[in-house]
């Protein structure tokens, strides 16, 4: 069975000195894919852009320190895609995928709106375009795992302090709306409520230090 991850990693030079790849060589995993990396390429050691035992794809923003995201494998795929098709959120870099013989796993890190009104806008011009790559994904005709930091949590259970958040981005009625058409009529599935359908306890699908996984078969 593949063992596939997602992590946040709020910068990867900053995980690297808290220990980040220790701790990767220590959950086996097969692929891992990472989020905010919040560096170039070329500021990346060998030890972030090749672990003992994986290799890795990037495509980092435009804009030094922000954004960017990766995928590690222990398996080489038979293709690579980067970005989304949309120039706007291609020079952020919101998105790389790898398309191995019967899997597509996806990393990707959705614009969060909490900044600014302008922003929680190109939040929503993200949403509607990512409509599209659902589409594009499915006609694979393999299994997809959309891994990621989505910014958007879409029920009471899976944000800890939901009615302080009931305003904000990454909990607006317009995102968690959004959600459920994802998982509803479009019939994906969010992997950890489909696991853990009832645990609140320290374990959510959209949390600051961690990753999400939706996957479709």
């Amino acid at each position: 069975m593949t063992r596939i991850i997602s992590a946040n990693l709020n910068g990867i030079r900053s995980a690297h000195k808290k220990g980040f790849f220790r701790w990767l060589q220590s959950t086996h995993a097969d692929v891992l894919c990472v989020q905010e990396l919040k560096a170039q390429v070329d500021d990346l050691i060998p030890e972030m852009q090749a672990p003992e035992g994986y290799q890795s794809w990037f495509n980092a923003a435009q804009k030094k320190g922000y954004s960017g995201v990766g995928i590690y494998s222990r398996t080489r795929p038979v293709a690579i895609h980067h970005g989304t098709g949309c120039p706007e959120f291609d020079a952020e870099g919101r998105m790389v995928a790898l398309e191995f013989e019967h899997t597509v796993v996806a990393s990707i890190y959705f614009p969060s709106g909490s900044s600014a009104d302008a922003r929680q806008e190109a939040k929503y011009r993200f949403l509607a375009h990512f409509e599209s790559l659902l589409d594009g994904f499915q006609a694979h005709r393999k299994q997809i795992v959309l891994c990621g930091d989505w910014n958007i949590a879409h029920q009471e259970i899976d944000l800890k302090n939901w009615k302080g958040n009931l305003k904000n981005s990454g909990f607006l009625p317009e995102e968690r709306s959004w959600m459920s058409t994802l998982l509803g009529t479009r019939g994906w599935v969010d992997v950890y409520r489909r696991l853990y359908p009832a645990e609140t306890d320290n374990a959510y699908t959209w949390w600051s230090n961690r990753g999400q996984a939706y996957a479709k078969t």
